[in-house]
């Protein structure tokens, strides 16, 4: 069947090398009944297909997790007729350990010697042939990031394939209750092999300058936060060309499509989808790649130089009350920029748990474009100083929200019993492979637009359906019908049928927000055109501001903030969850939750609020 597993700790290169091996033939999705991500591949090497599947990352097969559990019985099972084992050959003695766990086994292997451009600059040498020998199956030294192994990597499978080899050694046999014991065991057989294979041309490691910052309780804090904002920032000056190209697809086809097709008479419905909204769906998909293609390149660089490790070390026992890992901090603070970002960012989690856990948390950062309609809103209703309250009243509920979000999916995400404290050594700092990077950036940045395209068309087609009106007039459309008649249901939570529109559009773009609103209550616009074309809707505020006032009372104005800033993010964040969860399940879960969490929210506000303002 020629399967080919890939084996490793966390951070070990398995996914580059999966990624490298497969491209775009690869699926990515759960192991059956468990929240840990499977990912499954092939590739054809003279024309013959081999499949590869990428085993959970943890640190040994002891047995104590999911990913554990899932590595040990995948393994003893026989599902894979060679295992290739990963390690680090920067940090070779702890790599070791996977290998060491892994040897009682049995089963045909080969050991692949990752990063040694980063050991070769740490000065350490490393004898393959002394290793081959002391452990009986091939090794090869390799660096993920660089293309130029990988024919070497392609031979050795088909050779081993054909004639596989085992490890002729394994750790001696201890009591499996005494855990020291055991592990001794494993050490012992470790620098058994490791015997005249190394050799360190530098072996006192003198702490670098910029660790002597980074790793500085307060000070490294205030680094590390400041350098992902710098992140975010270059994030956006590299996606922001291609999001104007995008931005100007609407704008050139909506015209040209639209005059073809009433030319045959088609009917305006059908006109204004294929001239409105499929335009402005390309540009949607266009601008969700292009982000994340910018956040993936400096995410990937903040990663290979070392920095991430850092930024992990630490947050970690502050992010350890939330049931998360250190590496969180990065994604979360891109967050407050935009969540697409955030979203993306989580893919430096170590399991799936984590990486689900931390964009359900992300979510209750609200995005860069939610300050663009929440103090203007609120200025409408409110002095400068009660528009300042409100400010520090969504910044108060988003570290509340945090908790709550981490109390009730946290302990199915990360159970209690399997969060451990990060175990990890710093890596040192080296130079990025700026080749593998952009090339990795630009295949996730690809198949996350192919994705968009049909995930946003659908999901943009039901809100065009209840929002289209032929005069342009929305009591004429489906979205008022339906609104009306709720709307003694969305009064209970403070909103009337206008301001609960509004709150559906935010769903789509907060920016669209005011447009729509303008739309509604001072009737300039169509809805539908506003709110995908978010980015192109003109508002006189001193004039919604006078329509709003006199329809919408303090306490609704105050619960339409509160629910709109705290709804799901925008349609886009929604996609990127998804596709970087690979779970319909889970991300419709956390939506479902976010969306009754804003009603919930908007219902309290109102009516704590109505006591209190007149």
């Amino acid at each position: 069947m020629n399967r080919i597993a890939l084996l490793g700790q966390p951070n070990s290169g398995k996914s580059t090398v999966f990624n490298a091996l497969t491209l775009s033939r690869q699926h990515v999705g759960n192991w059956p009944g468990k929240t840990v991500e499977k990912k499954d591949g092939s590739y054809i090497w003279k024309n013959v297909e081999y499949t590869l599947t990428d085993l959970p990352g943890s640190y040994s097969l002891s047995g104590n997790s999911d990913e554990e559990i899932i590595t040990e019985n995948y393994i003893k099972n026989g599902e894979a007729d060679l295992v290739c084992v990963l390690v680090d050959a920067s940090q070779l003695e702890r790599s070791m350990y996977m290998l060491a766990e892994f040897a009682a086994l049995d089963t045909p292997a080969v050991l692949l010697l990752n990063m040694m451009d980063v050991a070769d600059l740490q000065g350490k040498k490393i004898d393959a042939d002394k290793l081959n020998k002391n452990l009986g199956i091939p090794v090869l030294p390799f660096t993920a990031a660089e293309d130029k192994d990988y024919d070497k990597l392609k031979d050795l499978f088909v050779k081993e394939l054909a004639d596989p080899h085992k490890l002729s050694s394994v750790p001696e046999k201890a009591d499996d209750k005494n855990v020291k014991e055991a592990v001794n065991a494993k050490y012992v057989w470790i620098e058994k092999m490791l015997n005249g294979v190394t050799e360190n041309n530098d072996r006192h490691y003198v702490l670098h300058k910029w660790d002597k910052i980074l790793l500085s309780p307060v000070k490294g804090k205030i680094v590390c936060i400041a350098i992902v904002f710098l992140g975010f920032l270059m994030a956006m000056m590299i996606c922001i060309p291609f999001m104007g190209i995008g931005s100007m697809l609407p704008g050139l086809l909506n015209k040209p499509i639209a005059d073809f097709l009433n030319s045959f008479n088609v009917h305006p419905w059908l006109v204004s989808i294929f001239s409105l909204l499929i335009p402005n769906t390309l540009y949607f998909a266009l601008s969700m790649a292009a982000f994340v293609f910018g956040v993936n390149i400096v995410f990937g660089f903040l990663e290979e130089v070392g920095f991430l490790a850092r930024t992990a070390y630490q947050f970690d026992n502050v992010l350890s009350k939330l049931g998360l890992q250190g590496k969180a901090v990065a994604p979360m603070l891109m967050g407050l920029g935009c969540t697409i970002g955030g979203a993306s960012g989580t893919r430096v989690m170590d399991n799936w748990g984590q990486k689900m856990l931390a964009m359900a948390i992300v979510w209750a950062v609200p995005c860069g474009s939610i300050w663009s309609v929440a103090p203007v809103v609120s200025s409408m209703f409110f002095p400068a100083w009660g528009t300042i309250l409100v400010c520090i009243g969504i910044m108060a509920y988003v570290f509340f929200m945090m908790r709550v979000v981490s109390k009730v999916f946290g302990n199915t995400l990360a159970p209690i019993e399997s969060r451990t404290g990060m175990i990890m050594e710093l890596p040192p700092y080296h130079k990025a492979h700026w080749k593998h990077i952009i090339k990795e950036a630009f295949y996730k940045a690809f198949d996350i637009f192919k994705r968009a395209l049909r995930t946003v068309l659908l999901i943009s087609l039901i809100f065009w359906v209840f929002s289209y009106t032929s005069t342009g007039n929305v009591e004429d459309s489906l979205l008022y019908k339906v609104g009306t008649v709720i709307e003694p249901v969305t009064r209970i939570f403070g909103l009337g049928w206008r301001t609960f529109v509004a709150f559906l559009s935010s769903a789509f773009a907060k920016e669209a927000v005011l447009g729509v609103l303008n739309a509604l209550f001072v009737g300039q616009g169509n809805v539908m055109d506003i709110t995908f074309n978010a980015n192109k809707a003109a508002v006189d505020t001193s004039l919604l501001a006078a329509s709003m006032t006199s329809v919408v009372s303090k306490p609704e104005a105050l619960a339409f903030i509160f629910a709109c800033t705290f709804n799901i993010p925008c349609v886009m964040a929604l996609f990127t969850t998804y596709r970087e969860s690979h779970s319909f399940k889970w991300t419709a879960r956390v939506a479902l939750f976010y969306i009754g969490t804003a009603l919930l929210l908007s219902f309290v506000v109102y009516h704590v609020s109505s006591l209190v303002l007149h």
